[in-house]
């Protein structure tokens, strides 16, 4: 064989560098229309055998990366270098020898669908653990941020269970960003006899990039996984450690050196043998190290150990977006906005890429692992008080899944945290990098958890909107610059998003109770505010009637209930700031009165709220002019008979839209009243139900993007025509289902007393997600772990009303469930409160809620 054979390089390589393997897109599913008689997996309740098939459960720290441990047990997605990775799944597992007895790897059976399909499997996944001896059964119970597999082998003498977790701890922001977690392994002895046992965890060094030298660096009870600096690429450098407490712990630094499978063959002989490993590290090509934990255990004791792993990647290559020039960026460079400095952000000079915030809290891999382990028992005690109190609640099961489920998405590589503490995200997370960037204003609108959990991280997004992402005239860019800077304006504003923000602001304000801070945003706000009226309301209609750029990547020509509900929110929302802090609002609420009386019946069908379709008697140009400055392509020659015929390209117009008074939900969840007349808005959402929920998509035909919900499973469409007028080209999503908008749409329903309808959405949606086909902890949209699914927080406040008011003080209650008992964040702490027969019971188990009265639909304000 020369050396030059393909065949042999490719060994080479699997021996050097590992496999990256693959996690197919799930596409189809048979979802069942009857759960009691097809035996579907419970809402919030464990997972097991087929259910197991597609899970996997993200661990790490907001904007610090992630792994998985799968519904098996197998780490994977292992995401580390600032963006997602999710076809990568280390050789990195753990296992247990019974001294003159079997092994075991501490996981289940390997799924189906990894044995053949995915990359390398045709040459029989080579160098996996997919076919080392593992337990019969296994069960996975989610308790975020806590993932529990139970294993178990009648064949063999232990129980084993594995808890990955990381930090998750509301209010404490930076102890929820650390790059860390952890999988403590627990056994027990259900033999009759005292058996020796030895632990180990293995891992091949994935740190290592393709056609380097990677290290394995040694460290007190367990080693580093290292690529050591490259000339010129300061963001090659990355360590990953996984350690033990155990004080007898043994460590093989160099696994035995080989062609083909030797290494993995001869690790395989140490753990068989129950036998422990060790050797000092090398210089080079050590291919990967091991932890060796020996132990006893007598009939029915049991043992727990902790491995913990840490990360350290300061640098990366990432930096998206243009810095404008001082035109572009309307002075702000020049000092016009000095919000970031008037707030003590501290900016890095360091690096013209993306840097992440924990690299401006510790200096090395040695750092953040010394603070892990230091502050693990502490860190352990307050994430289970957060999961304890979410956990208490009495809501429905498939909510509380639904709400727990999606807050995955903070711990992926979807969330970023850039040096100086600010949020930075995607839309959702791509195969191997990020899925449209920049914390864009119109997806992120939708996502109710950040806000309460983490306040000042949702703040640190509207400095960002309303300072480097704003100029001078008030245009807002939604998609922001990575590293965060001051950027050209060359695109259109997106309603939605820009008038959103301005609803959020006062969110934020009511959350945190801090005037000094609205006092700083207020004139940031009003020129956002007459940036969208002066665009998109020139004759002062108080309605969008110029071309608007929204969340569906086009723009609606004319007055919409969708966009016109933004407008009416966000004015209302300035007019109640402006008057605290004793502005002149009046022009701003003549907008909105005029707004209101025209949504409630120009835009008002009888049933639901539409589009009037305009684009003549416009400022601006004709649409085929236009559509040089928008997505999608300008018109081809058919497209303009269309436009002669039909008018615009991507309109609804009169059809049954589910984000038709998206900005009524939004105005609710930020503390605000219904924007247009409550009975319309409960119609509208009711048509929804009735015209866009499908319980079987088999007879729907959707040419856009169809693996959201396909074939027999159901879902919410994003809108529908039942009474006819659907454009030969509607709106490029109009067939889609998407699971951000279902929930939002759930919620505001349960807001408006519809709670069977709005927990109808939520069932069919969580079915798609059951673990068969998709990822229960993984709800996509354009790109996994999609930042709009967040919307499902909102189902809390939806069922109970719950708000806190820090600037008055009043925890607000409109139960639509009767009695309840329910979680609760804020900005100074979280716990639990209980609503029983009109009395109210605060349980602070973090921090404090300092509530000086209450305020209960059909009850009134009372003193607490």
């Amino acid at each position: 064989m020369s050396a030059n054979n393909p065949r042999r390089n490719f060994i080479r390589n699997l021996t050097l560098g590992g496999l990256g393997a693959t996690v197919l897109p799930a596409i189809g599913s048979a979802a069942e229309q009857h759960r009691s008689s097809e035996n579907l997996h419970s809402f919030n309740q464990s997972y097991t055998g087929e259910y197991l098939r597609r899970l996997a459960f993200p661990i790490g720290g907001i904007g610090a990366g992630m792994f998985c441990i799968e519904g098996c047990g197998a780490i994977s997605h292992m995401s580390v270098r600032h963006k997602p990775q999710l076809f990568n799944e280390p050789t990195m597992f753990a296992a247990v020898a019974i001294k003159g007895g079997a092994s075991k790897v501490i996981e289940g059976p390997v799924p189906e669908w990894k044995i053949f399909g995915r990359p390398a499997t045709g040459n029989g996944a080579p160098l996996t653990s997919y076919g080392l001896p593992r337990f019969v059964d296994a069960q996975f119970e989610a308790r975020f941020p806590f993932g529990i597999l139970r294993l178990q082998d009648d064949q063999f003498p232990f129980k084993a269970s594995v808890k990955a977790w990381s930090p998750f701890i509301p209010g404490d922001a930076d102890n929820s960003s650390l790059p860390a977690g952890a999988m403590e392994y627990s056994f027990e002895n259900t033999s009759a006899e005292t058996k020796e046992a030895v632990f180990s965890y293995n891992s091949r060094n994935f740190m290592t990039l393709p056609d380097q030298k990677g290290a394995i660096q040694k460290m007190n009870r367990g080693f580093v996984l290292s690529q050591p600096p490259m000339p010129d690429k300061p963001f090659a450098t990355g360590d990953f450690a996984l350690f033990t407490n155990e004080p007898n712990a043994v460590i093989d630094y160099c696994w035995f050196r080989g062609g083909w499978w030797d290494p993995l063959t001869m690790l395989w002989n140490t753990i068989k043998d129950g036998t422990v490993r060790s050797s000092e590290p090398v210089s080079e090509d050590a291919p990967g190290a091991s932890i060796f934990v020996p132990f006893t255990l007598r009939p029915g004791e049991k043992k727990t150990i902790a491995v913990l792993a840490a990360w350290y990647v300061p640098y990366s290559d990432m930096r998206i977006g243009d810095p404008g020039t001082e035109t572009e960026k309307g002075g702000l460079a020049a000092g016009s906005c000095n919000l970031s400095s008037e707030l003590g952000i501290s900016i890095d000079t360091k690096s013209a890429d993306y840097r992440p915030w924990y690299a401006s809290r510790f200096s090395s891999i040695t750092d953040i692992s010394n603070y892990w382990l230091q502050q693990y028992n502490s860190l352990l005690k307050k994430t289970e008080q957060f999961t304890g109190s979410f956990y208490k609640s009495s809501l429905p099961a498939e909510v509380m899944e639904a709400v727990a489920a999606n807050l995955t998405i903070l711990k992926t590589p979807t969330v970023m945290r850039q040096y100086d503490g600010r949020l930075w995200n995607f839309e959702g997370s791509g195969d191997d990098g990020g899925c449209c960037h920049g914390s864009c204003t119109h997806v992120w609108n939708y996502a109710q958890a950040i806000a309460h959990l983490f306040p000042s991280l949702e703040r640190s997004l509207r400095h960002t909107e309303f300072c480097e992402s704003q100029n001078e005239q008030g245009h807002q860019n939604f998609r922001s610059n990575t590293p965060i800077s001051p950027a050209e304006h060359k695109f259109h504003a997106a309603a939605d998003g820009q008038l959103g923000g301005i609803m959020k602001v006062y969110r934020e304000w009511r959350i945190s109770g801090d005037t000094e801070w609205l006092k700083k945003m207020y004139p940031l706000v009003q020129k956002s505010l007459d940036y969208c009226i002066k665009t998109w309301d020139p004759k002062r209609k108080g309605i969008l009637e110029e071309p608007h750029h929204n969340t569906y990547d086009i723009e609606f020509w004319g007055p919409d209930g969708m966009c016109t509900s933004f407008y009416l929110g966000a004015l209302d929302a300035f007019i109640r700031m402006g008057n605290h802090l004793k502005k002149n609002t009046s022009a701003y609420q003549q907008l909105f009165k005029k707004g209101k009386a025209y949504m409630e019946t120009d835009l008002y069908n009888g049933e639901y709220f539409i589009q009037k379709i305009q684009y003549k008697g416009l400022e601006a140009p004709d649409p085929v002019k236009a559509s040089k400055e928008s997505f999608g392509g300008e018109y081809s020659k058919e497209a303009v008979e269309l436009l002669e015929k039909e008018g615009p390209k991507y309109q609804y117009g009169t059809g049954c839209l589910s984000d038709g008074v998206l900005g009524g939900w939004i105005a609710r969840m930020c503390g605000l009243p219904d924007p247009v007349d409550s009975a319309k808005l409960t119609s509208h959402l009711l048509a929804v139900h009735t015209h866009n929920l499908k319980k079987d998509l088999s007879e729907h035909a959707n040419p856009q993007r169809p693996a959201y919900a396909v074939g027999k499973e159901g879902g919410l469409l994003l809108c529908s025509w039942p009474k006819g007028g659907k454009l030969s080209l509607p709106f490029v999503y109009s067939d889609e289902v998407w699971t951000g908008i279902e929930y939002q749409v759930a919620s505001h329903l349960m807001l408006m007393g519809k709670v069977k309808e709005g927990l109808e959405i939520v069932r069919i949606c969580r079915e798609r997600y059951s673990g068969k086909v998709r990822n229960p902890f993984n709800e996509y949209e354009c790109g996994s772990w999609y930042g709009r699914a967040l919307s499902s927080y909102g189902l809390l406040q939806g069922l109970t009303g719950l708000f806190y008011d820090a600037v008055d003080k009043t925890l607000y209650i409109d139960s639509k469930i009767g009695d309840f008992t329910s979680f609760i964040s804020t900005e100074s702490g979280f716990g639990t409160v209980e609503y029983r027969n009109g009395k109210v019971k605060l349980e602070v188990v973090y921090g404090n809620i300092p509530v000086t009265k209450t305020s209960i639909a059909g009850l009134g304000v009372q003193k607490a």
